[in-house]
């Protein structure tokens, strides 16, 4: 509608300008080198019109003329822009269907187009490592790493190439590296953390605990667990040469953390070598109320040496009272009655277990009736059940049971990784099997894990019902996933290469680049 209105106001314009030279007729005379030109104005006007016109023309020609070479120029490199982004994307898209061949042919169409472009390499890297070609991968990676703009992207792909090959000094010092930036990214973060609780430098793991907390990593309470879990590593690191700073660290872990059996058990121990016993009973106290464990029972009990078995007994069933139907509360009971030969203290506590017994209910059983009556036949039947009863609960940590607690899982390297559970209870996945169709129509109740602040001593009745337990948590990994990544990001880096196992570490590397970066 606008355009019509300008076109009718443009056409009224010149209808009044040629009225108006209409009625105002005139003559105009040129005289130049002799001649002599006389017109009327209006063929003057149309002359000059038509000159200009003649000028732009010629001009607008000479303009394109001279423009030329820039033009085509142009032309071309937009050209060749669209050809290397088809090839992009393509190649992208084929790998994230999984055509290795595809993939390939057009990341060698995008080097031979835009050759160093960040995405470039960036489909090159992933072209290589959808077909199992790590060499080349981790060429790439390399020379993306030594780019401002793609460092973090190759140092991230250099990493995950190190750990596939189990290179740990690798794998750390391109963490290392990563972690430097002042923008450094999460994975770089959570690696050097791990990696320095892996090779055992607490010090330095919990500085970069406090990095990762102030760059709004964790949350608060993550934070305070992952510190008291770190300080109680490094107080049983220094316990043998340093027991003061060792019982310093433990109570700096239990401030954070009053439910870490580990650090509570060793700051008790502790204590109590230096004579603090009021202190040493409360910290021990207070953790046997949150999470009841045989090592906080053993180091209530023996925290002064040179009391009697009956004075023992005593302490015990004080600590007992603050957890009365918690299993480990009989368990410790019985145990300090049979050395105290208080074998009816034993019995009344161990006769409710009697239903359902674990394996160390059972063992204890088959103690007391040894020492009380002599009675071998008894204790073996007791030894017998105990090799039929449920298993007790352990250090567990990714299918991994330990006979101590360790600060990080020896599996996998995650830190605060063990647990007080059954071992039975991490075995399994959440992931859909093709069995399950088959055993739906007779379901089994699988054996949970008991929990430390739910599992209680049942009721003195013959039938009574096994304890309430409640189900352990799902273990972090899963064997079928749920999700397929569009993208092989650089932490899903494709096949493993059957050339060669990633059992063995690679050989020696040429790491003279990576240190350049690092000075």
């Amino acid at each position: 509608m606008i355009r019509v209105v300008i076109f009718l106001v443009a056409i009224a314009v010149v209808a009044f300008g040629a009225a108006w030279f209409a009625d105002r007729p005139g003559d105009v005379v040129i005289a130049w080198q002799g001649m002599r030109i006389e017109t009327s104005v209006a063929v003057l006007a149309m002359a000059a019109g038509l000159v200009a016109a003649l000028a732009i023309v010629l001009w607008s020609l000479l303009r394109a003329i001279v423009r030329s070479p820039g033009t085509l120029r142009t032309h071309l490199r937009e050209r060749t822009a669209r050809r290397g982004y088809l090839a992009l994307s393509q190649g992208l898209i084929a790998v994230g269907s999984g055509d290795a061949r595809a993939a390939r042919k057009f990341a060698d169409e995008a080097a031979r187009i835009a050759p160093g472009e960040p995405m470039t390499l960036l489909l090159a890297a992933q072209s290589a490592q959808l077909a199992g070609d790590r060499a080349a991968a981790e060429r790439t990676f390399k020379a993306m790493a030594l780019r401002h703009d793609t460092k973090l992207f190759g140092l991230h792909g250099l990493f995950i190439e190190a750990r596939r090959g189990q290179d740990a000094a690798t794998a750390r010092l391109i963490a290392e590296e990563a972690a430097r930036e002042s923008s450094a990214p999460a994975w770089a973060a959570h690696a050097v953390l791990e990696l320095r609780c892996a090779a055992g430098d607490w010090t330095g793991a919990l500085e970069r605990l406090e990095r990762n907390q102030r760059a709004g990593l964790f949350d608060k309470a993550t934070y305070q667990r992952q510190r008291a879990v770190l300080l109680t590593a490094r107080a049983l690191a220094v316990e043998p040469t340093d027991r003061g700073g060792a019982r310093v660290l433990a109570l700096a872990a239990v401030r954070l953390a009053p439910g870490l059996v580990p650090a509570a058990a060793l700051a008790g121990r502790l204590l109590g070598e230096a004579g603090e016993l009021r202190q040493a009973a409360r910290v021990i106290e207070g953790a046997w109320m949150l999470n009841p464990h045989p090592e906080l029972a053993d180091t209530y009990a023996h925290l002064r040496p040179g009391d009697s078995a009956r004075d023992r007994l005593e302490r015990v069933q004080a600590l007992a009272q603050r957890a009365p139907r918690h299993v480990e509360s009989a368990l410790a009971v019985a145990r300090a009655a049979l050395d105290a030969r208080e074998f009816a203290v034993a019995r009344a506590v161990l006769d409710p277990l009697a239903a359902a017994p674990t394996q160390r209910v059972a063992l204890v059983f088959a103690r007391l009736e040894e020492l009380e009556h002599g009675d071998e036949g008894r204790a073996r039947e007791w030894m017998t059940r105990a090799l039929r009863a449920r298993r007790d609960p352990a250090w567990t940590a990714d299918g991994y049971v330990s006979d101590r607690w360790l600060p990080v899982s020896p599996v996998t390297g995650r830190l605060d990784a063990f647990t007080w559970t059954e071992p039975l209870t991490q075995i399994g996945s959440t992931g859909e099997v093709i069995e399950a169709a088959e055993e739906a129509a007779a379901p089994a109740v699988a054996p949970a894990a008991p929990n430390a602040e739910e599992q209680t001593v049942p009721p003195t009745a013959p039938q009574a019902a096994e304890p309430p337990r409640r189900p352990a948590p799902a273990p972090a990994a899963t064997s079928t996933e749920k999700i397929i990544p569009l993208l092989h990001a650089p932490d899903d880096p494709g096949p493993e290469s059957e050339a060669e196992p990633a059992s063995e570490p690679p050989p020696g590397r040429n790491l003279d680049w990576l240190r350049g970066l690092l000075k």
